[in-house]
């Protein structure tokens, strides 16, 4: 796992310091995507780890620290959206340099539209279908991983996994391309 007799052994700062540099980073894309606001992100990240402070005696092991912080990182996100009705958001694609180097400015222009169109269609799924989506596609969990998230059936998170492609294909058709969502 993460070494959790490792990390058991620390005190509870110790962990928390740890727990942030190891997650850190994760946790703030994954609040950014969510909300796309630099600063908001910030105080949710603060929110998530007062909160893993204040519940960590709490922890009982039954998944790793990681998946347990997304869980109340994917949480404080919700509640952030509901208090402020945020429903906007952009994804900013992590460059491949290698694309860069191989491509004409015409195609990565392209490329970053396409890529726009079909955030702003992720966006615009109902909450549900778009949670299983940004943390499959783009946070790349497992579906188990997601189901333990979102504390919904493995069998749930592959059916909305599926409803959301079969919904982001059919808005993307009215373009000049073709999507597959894979």
């Amino acid at each position: 796992m993460e070494g959790r007799a490792h990390m058991e052994s620390k005190n509870k700062e110790e962990l928390i310091a740890d727990l942030l540099a190891l997650y850190g980073t994760e946790l703030k894309r994954i609040a950014f995507m969510y909300v796309h606001d630099h600063a908001l992100t910030e105080d949710i990240l603060q929110e998530v780890f007062i909160a893993c402070f204040n519940n960590l005696d709490h922890f009982r092991g039954e998944s790793s620290y990681k998946t347990w912080l997304v869980k109340i990182t994917v949480n404080k996100c919700k509640d952030s959206l509901r208090r402020w009705s945020i429903r906007n958001i952009i994804y900013k694609p992590k460059i491949d340099m290698q694309k860069l180097h191989h491509s004409s400015p015409e195609s990565t222009y392209i490329t970053k539209v396409e890529d726009i169109e079909l955030v702003e269609q992720v966006m615009k799924l109902p909450m549900k279908l778009r949670d299983v989506i940004i943390l499959f596609y783009y946070q790349e969990c497992s579906v188990e991983e997601v189901s333990s998230i979102l504390n919904i059936n493995i069998n749930t998170v592959k059916s909305r996994l599926f409803r959301a492609r079969k919904k982001l294909e059919e808005s993307m058709k009215g373009g000049d391309h073709e999507w597959r969502i894979n």
